[in-house]
């Protein structure tokens, strides 16, 4: 039986976490969603409480607010945690440099994450999102000057294409700088697109996968149906999670029919859909520990039931086709029967 205190190691490092990170974007009600003070608490504790180690925050996440409630929640059990945070986005408008990939943005944002985590150093710390204007060796260096003066001890990278981070992990590794360990992308049964290089990239190159939203925004939930589609979509993420579901795509046709596939599959094995959708994540050999993001601590009592939930190869198969997505080029024209014939001259070779 899986349970939170089943660790795993985090991509080509020794680091051990969880199997289901917890996600903090939930802590705080400055977006007008969150949960507030006390519910967060419920929340993280009881997460630590059965095992949990891996927390996940960021710079932004509810203005600074959930970075702050970690800190507090996190005094005097620090050591057994592995805290991550992201830098990236923007801490005040209309200032060019309190945003972006740049050493500027990455050391200051890093400084003001150690004070509001009230702690004196990073286990994990992201790049947030690519930006597609600071050079490659400018980020690894100030990521490896913050590793070497102590300040962070581990390097991911999210939302960023694969082949800039396979350029990356290369050039960290042949200049001796610190390597990236983490992979944090959308990944869920309604966001498989990433199955076609970024996972394989991730498992080639010793990165593991933390997938966020694998509840596509709530979508997989069963709590939205089409009367719910056509939702006016703001890029603000304050207002509802509605917004933010329909912000990020998740809210569509194809999505509502993937979530009858998963509702349909829980009845059969009386469990939720929560949990089935958080499950599915995990058969990805490449998927190290998916982010919940509940907002009450029942939500969170549900999600951590995914644990338990074993498939049949029918239902993984009925989830498989639901939810599948092409693979497109070079990826399936590989795999036809006359260009693996021309490779191999006939003879089966099994893969990896």
């Amino acid at each position: 039986m899986t349970t939170l205190d089943t660790y795993r190691l985090l991509g080509r490092s020794g680091l051990r976490v969880s199997p289901l990170a917890l996600g903090t974007m939930t802590f705080g009600t400055d977006w007008g969603w969150g949960a507030d003070k006390d519910e967060s608490r419920r929340i993280f504790d009881t997460y630590v409480d059965h095992g949990g180690n891996f927390v996940d925050t960021a710079s932004q996440y509810t203005e600074g607010t959930a970075e702050t409630l970690v800190g507090e929640f996190a005094a005097g059990r620090r050591e057994r945690l592995v805290l991550a945070t992201k830098y990236t986005m923007a801490r005040r408008q209309g200032d060019p440099n309190s945003g972006g990939n740049h050493r500027k943005s990455m050391v200051r944002s890093v400084e003001s994450s150690l004070r509001r985590l009230n702690t004196d150093h990073l286990d994990l710390l992201y790049l947030h999102a690519w930006d597609f204007t600071t050079p490659v060796e400018e980020i690894l260096r100030a990521m490896d000057d913050l590793v070497t003066a102590g300040k962070v001890l581990y390097v991911g990278i999210s939302d960023t294409p694969a082949w800039q981070v396979s350029r990356m992990q290369a050039i960290a590794d042949l200049r001796g700088w610190t390597p990236l360990i983490a992979l944090q992308i959308e990944y869920s049964l309604i966001e498989r697109t990433v199955e076609r290089d970024l996972v394989p990239m991730a498992r080639e190159l010793g990165l593991g996968v933390i997938p966020w939203s694998p509840l596509a925004s709530g979508v997989l939930t069963g709590k939205y149906t089409r009367a719910d589609l056509g939702h006016e979509v703001s890029g603000d993420p304050s207002g509802s999670r509605k917004n933010v579901a329909a912000a990020n795509g998740s809210l569509t046709e194809r999505a509502l029919d993937i979530a009858d596939v998963v509702k349909r599959v829980a009845g059969e094995m009386s469990r939720t859909p929560s949990q089935v959708a958080l499950a599915w994540t995990l058969l990805n050999p490449g998927v190290t520990a998916p982010i919940v993001g509940a907002r009450t601590l029942g939500q969170l009592e549900d999600n951590l039931g995914a644990l338990d939930v074993r498939f049949t190869d029918a239902q993984a198969a009925a989830l498989g086709e639901a939810s599948r997505v092409e693979l497109g080029f070079p990826h399936e024209f590989l795999a036809r029967p006359m260009p693996r014939h021309v490779m191999l001259g006939g003879v089966t070779i099994e893969p990896r």
